[in-house]
């Protein structure tokens, strides 16, 4: 109903202001994340930007970039050093299906686990690499 009395630069308008507007939520909640993550702000200075931000959302967000836009780039780039650090550390610790095959080719050439035995755990690393997706 309302759709039929707009014209198509009302509607191309009526856009226009949303993605603005979500814009400067997107925005906004970015700061916030960027203003709980900073170490180096003591609490009473958080919650005046968090305050400034809400009560004055547009000259908030444009101060907090002129002032802290280079700290809120830093802290961007420490965390994803840190996923990227924590992805390698975690998949450092995870042996190959080629180091675990391995393994247990010594095992049965050792005469430690029987063919049956080798086969049924070979089967088993190699259902596991497939659900994990992991390299050979």
């Amino acid at each position: 109903m309302i759709a039929s009395t707009f014209g198509d630069g009302q509607v191309a308008y009526s856009i226009l202001w949303f993605f603005l507007f979500f814009i400067e939520v997107w925005l906004a909640i970015s700061i916030f994340i960027d203003i709980f993550r900073s170490h180096d702000l003591p609490g009473w200075a958080k919650a005046a930007w968090v305050i400034f931000v809400i009560a004055l959302p547009l000259i908030g967000i444009l101060a907090y970039f002129i002032f802290r836009g280079n700290q809120m780039r830093a802290h961007q780039i420490q965390a994803s050093q840190a996923q990227a650090d924590f992805a390698r550390h975690w998949m450092a610790g995870r042996p190959s299906m080629a180091d675990e095959i391995s393994k247990l080719v010594d095992l049965k050439n050792g005469g430690v686990i029987t063919e049956e035995e080798f086969e049924r755990m070979k089967a088993h690393v190699i259902s596991q690499a497939a659900d994990t997706g992991s390299k050979p």
